[in-house]
């Protein structure tokens, strides 16, 4: 039977090589098979190449799987190993497209993301934790991800005040 899947990263890029915001999710012992920057830029790379030459939604690429998704002007990417349940990841970036998009209004593009990388990054740790998929319903990854933002800040206030 096997373990419990565990995803390598999710990664999103803009459409223009090397225009990367990676947070990966490669903290995890043994989950970074490209251990130095240049390794992961090159990794990049190529699969937004390959990615853009392709027709479907999930391929095999440097014997991992990967599914993608196109909003706007970004690509949004899980990556897996090649026995990973592809149906499982692709459903993952859906979730993750879908709950982007109803935090951003819809205008999930390079520059929202952008500005508000801090709660792109809440988003993706309430979908995958230590390359373990927590949620896949795009209604509560939203609405999470903006909990724990308000209370982030909510501290930060009450840390900002205490210091006065």
């Amino acid at each position: 039977m096997p373990g419990p899947l565990s995803l390598f990263s999710q990664i999103l890029l803009g459409t223009a090589p090397p225009a990367g915001a990676a947070p990966n999710s490669t903290d995890f012992p043994g989950a970074n098979p490209y251990p130095t920057v240049k390794e992961q830029r090159s990794f990049e790379k190529g699969l937004l190449e390959k990615t853009n030459k392709s027709a479907s939604d999930v391929i095999l690429y440097d014997n991992r799987i990967v599914v993608f998704k196109m909003e706007s002007d970004v690509m949004l990417y899980v990556v897996g190993s090649a026995d990973e349940n592809e149906v499982l990841l692709y459903n993952v970036v859906l979730s993750l497209r879908d709950a982007l998009g109803i935090l951003f209004k819809g205008a999930t593009d390079k520059r929202t993301i952008v500005e508000n990388y801090d709660l792109v990054c809440l988003t993706i740790d309430e979908t995958i934790d230590d390359g373990i998929i927590l949620e896949t319903d795009p209604v509560l990854i939203a609405s999470r991800g903006l909990l724990n933002a308000w209370e982030f800040g909510k501290r930060r206030l009450a840390e900002g005040l205490r210091h006065m």
